[in-house]
């Protein structure tokens, strides 16, 4: 039996912020990293950096300047793969096999937009098909499997900095969050964050670029999830927010997760 070390981060440009992805895999040393929201097409990705660190196994899906996903390991992945959850092209999802046998699936889940109503706003209905589609893949699996990424949904009330003033915002909606439902259910995913930081102790993971002083108000949310295989869930050794990212240096608005397994 092995450690084995995943964190997951929305960085909000891989190029804008690389001096703080350096610090963090320096500092933390994670196996492997799952980043979302890179904005970056494969031939620009700052791939010679995550080698130096020894990060010399990855995988890039990028667009220019929106969404784009990338797993970058010290370990081999294998049989990579991706799925186009939105129906749109749209680089949101790649995934890969470890040796020893667990999936890792890294996701970025659509925002939807200003307004909760697939009639009024195209992009929330696309928001909730991409969370179907990755209800019906679920329902398949059958090998263990971590899925993370953001989710761009706080399922809780205790998730969000107020149950009350967000009810009708985008991420924390009851259609948004029953959608969430059941995708968890489908392959009774349990959610890490919330088996090591239980409800409805406070934890996010996101807080607004709006805010002048986050840490005064903290009005954050947590929309960056890991979710592992009830087989592989019991394997968890450690679940962390890397909440003090938040106040480094040209930060991303998300903080990164790790999570530490037993394999």
């Amino acid at each position: 039996m092995t450690n084995l070390k995943i964190a997951s981060w929305n960085i909000n440009s891989v190029r804008a912020r690389i001096a703080i992805i350096e610090r963090f895999l320096v500092e933390d040393a994670p196996d492997i990293l799952c980043l979302q929201e890179t904005k970056a097409t494969d031939d620009v990705f700052p791939a010679d950096l995550f080698r130096g660190l020894g990060y010399v196994h990855q995988l890039l899906h990028g667009q220019k300047m929106h969404h784009g996903v990338a797993i970058l390991s010290k370990l081999p992945l294998l049989e990579a793969g991706r799925h186009d959850w939105q129906d749109n092209g749209e680089a949101r999802h790649v995934g890969a096999r470890l040796d020893c046998g667990i999936r890792i699936e890294n996701v970025y889940v659509p925002a939807g937009g200003d307004v909760p109503d697939r009639d009024l706003n195209p992009k929330f209905g696309q928001k909730l098909d991409f969370i179907e589609r990755m209800t019906r893949w679920s329902e398949k699996l059958a090998e263990p499997t971590l899925v993370v990424g953001d989710f761009n949904v706080a399922p809780l009330e205790c998730d969000v900095w107020s149950h009350k003033a967000l009810l009708d915002v985008v991420s924390h909606t009851p259609i948004e969050v029953e959608a969430l439902g059941r995708l968890q259910a489908a392959h009774g995913w349990v959610d890490l964050g919330r088996r090591f930081i239980p409800a409805p102790e406070r934890c996010y993971t996101w807080w607004s670029y709006r805010s002048k002083d986050w840490t005064a108000n903290d009005r954050g949310r947590r929309l960056d999830h890991m979710w592992a295989s009830p087989s592989l869930a019991p394997q968890l050794k450690h679940h962390e927010v890397r909440e003090p990212c938040r106040s480094w240096e040209r930060p991303s608005d998300h903080v990164p997760l790790v999570s530490e397994f037993r394999v």
